[in-house]
């Protein structure tokens, strides 16, 4: 599906590529070096075909080019992310993603930091340089990082005291997943003159995908047979508690939650803990009650896109929701 989207988008795609890499250009060898691998590392890039199909869809652009600006958003919406992820590999201290090495493990946590500041500042640039919507986009994108930074501490906070509840995960996820998703959609809409109901609409779209599209992670830290780029129970091992453990808890009950979070604090001295807590999870159907809800999300987003008219790209925005619930990396 995903290269039938390509496709589907052809030079708008290619031009956004193309603006992605001339953007981080630079005459510094070794940062030159380290942007070109790691944009040739792979992954998806679904946020800038997202915001690319986003804008199609909210205009009339079967057969013409989007705008400029349209471009500009898609490209920042990448390069923000991409800097987050290697600042979050300081964080976690990952060795690898998406089976290659980090640039924290090969140059070091203050280069990685460096380097993501960089990607950071260059998708603020990109963003500036539209005339027409630029300040209005940098404060979404503003908020996302604000997001971002409160959504980690959160985390971290809840982690270490283990009483996350479903309002704080869902904060969490929101925070760090599902608001770059929301800046994603909302600018592509904007780049467009799209109306303010059809903003709002792509607001709910983008978040209810982004929420599914944590949750879809959350419930792959339970299972063998999934691939996520790092390995299962990482998530517990960091005292993470994620909507599976939420859902078992709250199906066994009060003296059971009390013992299972005890088990999930205590991991760093007897990490065995992890394969119990991960035996309670199925017991309880905890894997099944999170997949529910990820459904639920999934319906959420696709019924927000009824207030776009129809089109191919509306199409593969509704795909892209329920490939969100089947993938399984």
């Amino acid at each position: 599906m995903l290269d039938e989207i390509r496709k589907l988008l052809g030079k708008d795609w290619t031009d956004t590529l193309d603006l992605i890499r001339a953007t981080l250009k630079s005459d510094i060898r070794l940062l030159d070096a380290t942007n070109e691998s790691i944009l040739s590392s792979g992954g998806k890039r679904v946020r800038p075909m997202l915001s690319l199909l986003v804008a199609r869809a909210c205009g009339s652009f079967a057969g013409k080019a989007l705008p400029e600006d349209s471009i500009r958003f898609a490209a920042s919406s990448e390069l923000l992310h991409n800097a987050t992820l290697l600042h979050d590999d300081v964080a976690d201290s990952s060795a690898q993603r998406r089976g290659v090495p980090t640039v924290m493990s090969i140059l070091g946590g203050p280069a990685s930091v460096l380097i993501g500041d960089y990607w950071l500042v260059r998708a603020m640039e990109i963003i500036l340089a539209s005339g027409m919507y630029g300040h209005k986009v940098i404060r979404i994108f503003a908020k996302t990082l604000s997001d971002l930074a409160e959504g980690e501490m959160l985390q971290l906070q809840k982690a270490s005291s283990c009483d996350t509840t479903d309002e704080d995960y869902f904060r969490i996820i929101y925070s760090k997943t599902a608001s770059l998703f929301e800046a994603t959609g909302v600018s592509a809409a904007i780049s467009v003159g799209a109306s303010e109901a059809v903003v709002e609409a792509v607001r709910e779209y983008c978040v209810s995908l982004g929420i599914a599209f944590q949750i879809k992670d959350d419930i792959m830290d339970y299972s063998e047979s999934h691939s996520i780029g790092k390995p299962v129970g990482a998530d517990l091992k960091e005292g993470k508690i994620t909507l599976p453990l939420l859902e078992a808890l709250a199906a066994a009950g009060k003296a059971e939650d009390e013992r299972v979070r005890d088990l999930v604090r205590n991991i760093p001295s007897s990490p065995d803990n992890i394969k119990e807590i991960r035996d309670f999870v199925l017991e309880w159907d905890g894997v099944g009650r999170a997949a529910s809800r990820l459904e639920d999300y999934v319906r959420k987003a696709i019924s927000a896109l009824d207030s776009l008219p129809n089109s191919e790209e509306k199409d593969y925005l509704a795909k892209i929701a329920v490939f969100t619930a089947s993938r399984d990396k």
